[in-house]
C-alpha cells in the first residue's frame, strides 16, 4: 500500500452515528476476495435508488456535486460498528478516501483500517462538530491531514491535534500492511530457522 505522510482533500460530511460494516458495503457484495472493485458498492442502500445501483438518491453526500471527489470522509461517533468484514475499508480506500475524522471508531475496523492505507481521526466532539459546520456551509472545503505532526487542519486554518497508535503511525508512514512488517525482518526469520533445525531437529 502507499504510504501515509500528508494528505489534504476535499471533506463530505456523512451526518450520521453507528455507521455499521454492513451499511458502508452490504454483504451482498461480499463475492470477491480481490480488493478493488468495491468503491461502486460504498453506501449502495443509501447512495442508490434501486437495488442494481443505477439510480442515484440525489439527496445522498457522495452524490452531491461539490462532495463527488472527495477523499476525506467527515461521519460520526463510532463508525465502522458490526461486523469486521475487511471489505469495508477496501470499499472506502477504492472509492478514493484517505482520512476518515470521528469522536470514535469501531476497534476492529479502526485496525482494517490501518492494514489498508486509510488514516483514522478521532477528535474530540466539539472539534468533529466545527468541522461539520465549516464543510456544509462552504460545500467543497478542503481538510488536511498531517501524520508526522498528528494534526488536522481545517479550512479555516485552525489545526486539532490527534493521537495514534506508534504501531499504526509506523505502519502507515511505510505503507505497511502487518505481513508487511514481517517481512522486513525476512533474513533474522531466516536465520533462526535455519539455527532451530541445526540445534532441534527434531522440531522439524
Amino acid at each position: 500500500m502507499n504510504p501515509f505522510t500528508k494528505h489534504t482533500g476535499i471533506a463530505a460530511p456523512l451526518d450520521r452515528v453507528n455507521v455499521d460494516t454492513d451499511a458502508i458495503v452490504p454483504k451482498q457484495f461480499l463475492r470477491k476476495i480481490e480488493r478493488s472493485g468495491f468503491g461502486k458498492h460504498l453506501f449502495h442502500e443509501w447512495r442508490y435508488l434501486d437495488y442494481e445501483g443505477t439510480r442515484e438518491n440525489p439527496d445522498f453526500v457522495l452524490n452531491k456535486p461539490a462532495y463527488r471527489k472527495a477523499t476525506v470522509l467527515l461521519t460520526r461517533d463510532n463508525f465502522g460498528c458490526g461486523s469486521s468484514r475487511e471489505h469495508a475499508p477496501w470499499a472506502l480506500a477504492d472509492y478514493g478516501f484517505r482520512v476518515i475524522i470521528a469522536p470514535a471508531f469501531a476497534d476492529i475496523f479502526y485496525n482494517n483500517c490501518v492494514k489498508n492505507g486509510i488514516l483514522l481521526v478521532a477528535l474530540k466532539s466539539d472539534e468533529v462538530e466545527s468541522l461539520f459546520k465549516q464543510v456544509t456551509q462552504k460545500p467543497g472545503e478542503q481538510v488536511s491531514a498531517d501524520l508526522e505532526k498528528q494534526t488536522v487542519t481545517a479550512p479555516a486554518g485552525k489545526p486539532y491535534h490527534f493521537d495514534i497508535n506508534p504501531f499504526a503511525k509506523t505502519c502507515l508512514l511505510k505503507g505497511l500492511d502487518h505481513i508487511g512488517w514481517t517481512q522486513q525482518f525476512a533474513d533474522k526469520i531466516r536465520d533462526f530457522e535455519q539455527k532451530l533445525t541445526q540445534e532441534k531437529p527434531w522440531l522439524v
